[in-house]
């Protein structure tokens, strides 16, 4: 059984991971979710206008008010800055299963900010809350997302053919990668 805490306030050393709150929508419309470039490979498409911005936030507040949800800000440390997004987009408490899904602003990326959050998440998600699996997937014209993945320990399990649709609507093939508890706990003995 799955010991849900929810989004809790944790920190990497250039990272604070914390809930979304209202005040964090004008960065994140600048940062990510306005710009097309940080959009091209998501299921969605870049927010129109902050107001688009404030809803998703105020639903993920909301979301963040249930124990087995979670969604987290990253914040850098030295700035206070708002740059991306990060959480578990689908679970399987029967196999005790989380999904990921991550976004930063393009003006951050190959810093490694994405990695160290995802791994102090993945920390997180198998010490804390008892999940054995940890996956993420990403289109496999987003090869840094992958790059992301394997930095964190996660394995390829394989890409599954067209079985995503992109924004448009037209197939995307996907490939996945994924944790173990076991493969984790070897990696940081």
């Amino acid at each position: 059984m799955l010991n849900h805490k929810g989004t809790v306030n944790l920190e990497t050393p250039r990272l604070i991971l914390r809930s979304f709150i209202e005040s964090d929508a004008e960065a994140m419309f600048k940062n990510w979710a306005s710009r097309d470039i940080v959009t091209k490979y998501m299921s969605w498409f870049p927010h129109k206008d902050i107001e688009e911005t404030k809803n998703i936030i105020r639903a993920w507040i909301e979301e963040d008010e249930k124990s087995n949800r979670y969604h987290w800000a990253i914040v850098l440390k030295s700035t206070n800055e708002v740059i991306g997004s990060i959480g578990v987009v689908r679970q399987k408490e029967d196999v005790k299963s989380a999904e990921m899904g991550y976004c930063i602003g393009d003006d951050f990326w190959h810093r490694g900010y994405t990695s160290e959050a995802l791994a102090r998440i993945i920390e997180y998600l198998f010490k804390e809350i008892g999940y054995n699996r940890i996956s993420a997937l990403h289109d496999v014209n987003n090869p840094n997302s992958g790059a992301v993945m394997k930095k964190c320990g996660m394995k390829y399990d394989g890409t599954l053919r067209e079985s995503g649709l992109t924004k448009e609507g037209n197939p995307m093939n996907v490939s996945i990668y994924a944790i173990l508890k076991s493969d984790w706990k070897e990696q940081n003995k």
